[in-house]
């Protein structure tokens, strides 16, 4: 009787966070290694399910670098980065396009279908439109060509707002359409997240990876930081705590916050329904990041 009357609680406990955002949209971005289990992906997507179910709109875009760096190797090419970013040459740009929209999307598609949802795989270049991104040498300091790299610069949404309209999940690869040449760039995931989010003015935004969040020591899950805002986010920067490409995540997230996104989600995929422990309970498990 006390499991049951425990289970009781945590519905109530979820009561008001569903009734707060029911009919909005969640843009949750899924990367890292928390890809690598298909045990742990099923799961994530079965948690996806149950926001749909329940009146939330999600949107969901993936990355898939590890993916992609293994199909690199297996065609012989050698995965090279500036600052973080991946450089993209004619032969690569084919293979990053061919992994995630025709092989990456369609599994997360049939994963969202399996658990009893509703989805359907969009080519993030039938959605973003892009310019080419110049890289900067973290050692010279001086401009680097990334090649088929890009930046997100405008959107074409009606492939994300007729998905919804008819109450699909919209699964987006982070891949634009060059604006002029109608050339496919590729785009970091957490960019392209952050960008079509702030589109969106999506209620959340809600990072899925392979860390816990923002903590002020990596290797101490314990400082975890529950809750960041623009001053405590250059605070760290400047500290050396926000480092590395937690940087431009955390900077992007505050550009999406201004763009009228309600708040900023940083969550370990690998705990189990950390995506619905994030945004159902008061605790929550990750960091937030608001306004």
């Amino acid at each position: 009787m006390d499991e049951h009357i425990q289970k009781a609680g945590v519905l109530i406990e979820a009561l008001p966070y569903l009734q707060k955002f029911r009919g909005e949209t969640f843009l949750i971005k899924l990367g890292g290694s928390a890809m690598d289990d298909p045990e742990l992906v099923n799961q994530l997507l079965r948690d996806v399910v149950f926001l749909e179910v329940v009146g939330i709109n999600p949107v969901l875009v993936h990355g898939g670098g590890k993916a992609i760096s293994a199909a690199m190797a297996k065609a012989g090419l050698k995965a090279q980065f500036i600052g973080g970013l991946r450089v993209t040459d004619a032969d690569s740009i084919a293979i990053v396009e061919q992994t995630l929209s025709n092989v990456i999307n369609p599994r997360l598609v049939e994963g969202l279908c399996a658990s009893g949802g509703e989805a359907i795989g969009i080519p993030g270049n039938q959605v973003f439109i892009g310019e080419r991104l110049q890289g900067v040498d973290p050692e010279t300091g001086e401009t680097a060509d990334l090649g088929f790299v890009g930046q997100v610069t405008d959107f074409n949404s009606q492939p994300i707002d007729e998905a919804l309209y008819y109450e699909k999940v919209p699964v987006v690869s982070p891949i634009a359409l060059e604006k002029d040449t109608n050339q496919t760039l590729n785009v970091n995931a957490d960019l392209a997240a952050s960008a079509l989010g702030a589109h969106l003015k999506a209620a959340k935004i809600v990072y899925l990876s392979d860390v816990r969040g923002v903590m002020i020591d990596p290797k101490d899950e314990s400082s975890l930081i529950p809750s960041l805002n623009r001053r405590t986010v250059e605070e760290h920067i400047d500290q050396g705590i926000i480092s590395g490409g937690m940087i431009p995540k955390c900077r992007s997230a505050l550009e999406a916050l201004d763009a009228g996104v309600g708040k900023v989600h940083m969550v370990d995929g690998r705990i189990p329904h950390s995506l619905l422990l994030e945004i159902f309970t008061k605790s929550g498990v990750g960091t937030e990041i608001i306004a």
